[in-house]
């Protein structure tokens, strides 16, 4: 139970509901353990020797013992659930605050579906662990030994069958948690696994009913969702066995507590009280066991949620930022490449770009073209340091970008990524994302230079139409325009568009470059295109092929000099995408 004792320390903040909960749980337990002695009493005084006064004293006794348990019990369920609650929902913070921490590279090898079982069911598994250990956790063991020691008080001869039941049902319920334990973590898998499907059909809903593939999707799900219910079914029939097992030996512990008990009441060794007395004391005793045994195949299944858990709160993010971290200030806006080599393993091996050099002067445009794979977009993300270089290193004013710590560095950086995510909320709080403070005319401003003005305004609502999850309600071309608007509103010194205008037909195209060029004036751009009319009054071109920069140099040298840049060309004049430009 390792991971579960690390994230008791998230218990710490509601210490002392989590101790007002045992507390009460103690006094529940004693005033249940008061009840066989006083039916004891009420047999033997009352009953037997027919005195009345002695059965009416006895059972107010009894009444009240019932109040004050009840009361005890409700207090322990109260302080529990707020104990409970409360490290739930902080452990759930934790968590996706730490992924929220973690680098491109660590959520590149943990899938979405996992994570968000992770923050979800992992959680709740854990959160009700930690609300069974302050409510049964402490009324197991207090009942256990309470019924032990008063069922030896009643009758230390009977108590011998206690010898004789409790290690049968022990090794019982011990073979039945050791055949399950393992199951819980499969189960967990399979949740995961089914999470992933649905996750990505929705996301993907458009495209399966784009290729009709419904059918197959639904076939996907099942398969996922049989696996599941499956692995759920093998858990819970060898789980189901815990309560037959200890019914069993209830009932044989039953028998032969009436059968010696009553050959003892006819000898006169004992009294029929004592008798049903310890018989209460054994059915309690054998309670306890049984739900010691729920109780740690809770934990067998909370502990497997805990490693999960726990799996991601001790990732170390692969971007690390020095404890000397410098701050960049202001920025010129110089970015050099220098022998740079990247792999997405970080090892170096199977590199998407190898010997990567070149340098983008404060205020120059440089576009990057190349063929899909060919590493434009992982170029790119060096410079806000998405991932780090396996070799060489990527410098801003001369600083490798490993030495700046990574807020200053991303504030001097603004980017619009090849995939065009939105938030649900306004087209309003979607441009003023990266700057909220904004003023309502620089957000107009900015998608007036994105070309997003007109359509936005030919929405009933204008700047205040929400938009549906993942900018469901707007086409791509409209997302990309709301994404570049996004950045533009930033002002950041250095801007990166990752193929953001592929979606945008090409006379929008050519106007959002008119409208940039002011704007990138005095800003250091990288253009990630696969339009050469993207690129034609870039100030340097790069071509990428196979992770390599094969040409560089301005659209005219790259005519003359580079054979892939002129087959690019030649090819998307043939098909009309270049609108202006050319030799």
């Amino acid at each position: 139970m390792r991971s579960l004792r690390k994230l008791a320390a998230f218990l710490k903040p509601y210490q002392r509901w989590a101790l007002l909960a045992p507390l009460m749980m103690a006094l529940e337990v004693a005033m249940d353990l008061m009840q066989p002695r006083l039916v004891q009493r009420m047999v033997d005084d009352g009953i037997a020797r027919h005195d009345m006064s002695v059965v009416l004293h006895t059972g107010g006794l009894q009444i009240a013992c019932a109040f004050i348990g009840m009361f005890a019990g409700m207090g322990c369920t109260y302080f529990a659930v707020l104990a409970g609650q409360g490290f739930g929902a902080d452990l759930r913070e934790r968590l996706f605050e730490k992924i929220q921490s973690l680098s491109f590279g660590n959520l590149d090898h943990l899938d979405t579906g996992s994570l968000i079982t992770r923050l979800t069911n992992d959680v709740t598994q854990v959160q009700e662990v930690v609300m069974m250990v302050l409510r049964i956790m402490v009324r197991v063991p207090l009942l256990l030994v309470g019924s032990l020691i008063m069922g030896v008080l009643t009758s230390p001869r009977l108590s011998l069958l206690f010898l004789v039941l409790i290690p049968v049902i022990t090794v019982s319920l011990a073979a039945i948690i050791r055949r399950t334990s393992p199951l819980f973590s499969e189960v967990q898998k399979r949740l995961d696994a089914l999470n992933t499907v649905m996750q990505e059909n929705l996301s993907g809903v458009r495209v399966v009913k784009a290729f009709a593939r419904s059918q197959r999707e639904e076939q996907r799900f099942g398969d996922a969702n049989d696996q599941l219910m499956t692995q759920n079914i093998l858990a819970a029939r060898l789980g189901a066995l815990t309560m037959p097992a200890v019914m069993l030996t209830l009932n044989f512990g039953v028998v032969a507590a009436l059968w010696f008990g009553g050959a003892q009441v006819n000898a006169g060794q004992l009294s029929i009280g004592q008798v049903i007395a310890f018989i209460n004391y054994l059915m309690q005793t054998l309670i306890a066991l049984t739900m010691a045994s729920m109780l740690i195949m809770r934990f067998s299944r909370g502990e497997a949620s805990a490693q999960r858990i726990d799996e991601v709160l001790i990732s170390v993010p692969t971007i690390h930022t020095a404890a000397d971290a410098l701050t960049l200030a202001q920025t010129r806006g110089r970015i050099a490449f220098e022998n740079v080599r990247f792999a997405y393993d970080g090892q170096d091996h199977d590199p998407v770009l190898t010997d990567v050099s070149f340098t983008a002067e404060p205020g120059q445009t440089v576009a990057i073209l190349g063929a899909t794979g060919s590493g434009k977009t992982s170029l790119v993300n060096l410079v806000p340091r998405f991932y780090d270089v396996a070799g060489g290193r990527v410098t801003i004013d001369g600083q490798d970008v490993r030495t700046l710590s990574e807020t200053s560095l991303r504030g001097h950086v603004g980017i619009a990524l090849q995939e065009s995510v939105l938030f649900s909320g306004s087209i309003r709080e979607n441009i003023k994302y990266g700057r909220p403070e904004a003023s309502d005319e620089e957000a107009v401003a900015a998608a007036k230079m994105a070309q997003a003005h007109d359509f936005i305004m030919g929405f009933p609502e204008g700047y205040d139409t929400v938009v549906g999850q993942r900018g469901v309600n707007l086409s791509g071309g409209q997302k990309q325009r709301l994404a570049i608007a996004r950045v533009l509103l930033t002002g950041a010194d250095i801007l990166i568009l990752d193929d953001s205008t592929s979606a945008v037909d090409v006379q929008t195209e050519a106007r959002i470059q008119e409208a940039l060029a002011d704007h990138r004036r005095g800003r250091t751009s990288l253009v990630v295109a696969q339009r050469i009319s993207t690129v034609l009054g870039a100030d340097k071109i790069l071509v990428l092929d196979d992770g390599r920069i094969a040409a560089e140099g301005t659209h005219r040298e790259l005519l003359l000099s580079s054979p892939i840049y002129r087959e690019i060309y030649e090819s998307q004049m043939e098909n009309g995408v270049i609108v202006d430009g050319g030799e």
